[in-house]
């Protein structure tokens, strides 16, 4: 299986590469006021919005740094209705590529309450990589708001104005 690697600070990750649909430099995004924590903004994809997770905010309470190896990893995430939204994940150092065997992962002994979306972890000689499940990255709530139908968008746009 083919995984794309990214640091969130000086930790490794890695997610399906099958689940990504395209990486793109880093960009300005469209802040919105109150966001929840994590949420870096909203991206323009071919014309669409995205909704944008900053995967170092919403782990290690700091933004990503602004480099040229910082990217928007565009990935498929489920919304409520059992179907796919694009979502635009930033981490540092999304440069490279690593092909292993699934089976490689192994379960690292502890889990995490509040961090759902770490998966097992992949020993090498430079350290541990932990595989990241983005379709467990978002709480219940936060996908809600993130995933809202357009309807439902322009309702709360017209309650609110």
């Amino acid at each position: 299986m083919l995984f794309l690697l990214f640091q969130l600070g000086k930790d490794r990750y890695a997610l399906e590469a099958s689940r990504v649909v395209e990486v793109v430099p880093f960009l300005a995004l469209k802040k919105l006021p109150q966001a929840p924590k994590g949420f870096a903004g909203l991206m323009n994809y071919r014309g669409r919005p995205v909704p944008t997770i900053d995967l170092c905010e919403l782990t290690s309470n700091r933004p990503a740094a602004e480099r040229l190896s910082t990217r928007i990893i565009i990935v498929n995430c489920p919304d409520n209705h059992g179907g796919q939204r694009l979502l635009g994940l930033i981490a540092e150092r999304a440069t490279e590529m690593l092909r292993k065997d699934p089976k490689e992962f192994v379960d690292p002994g502890f889990r995490v309450s509040g961090a759902p979306f770490l998966g097992p972890v992949l020993l090498d000689p430079k350290g541990a990589i932990q595989w990241i499940l983005e379709q467990h990255l978002l709480s219940e709530p936060v996908r809600e708001l993130l995933f809202a139908e357009r309807a439902e968008l322009a309702r709360i746009v017209q309650t609110t104005t």
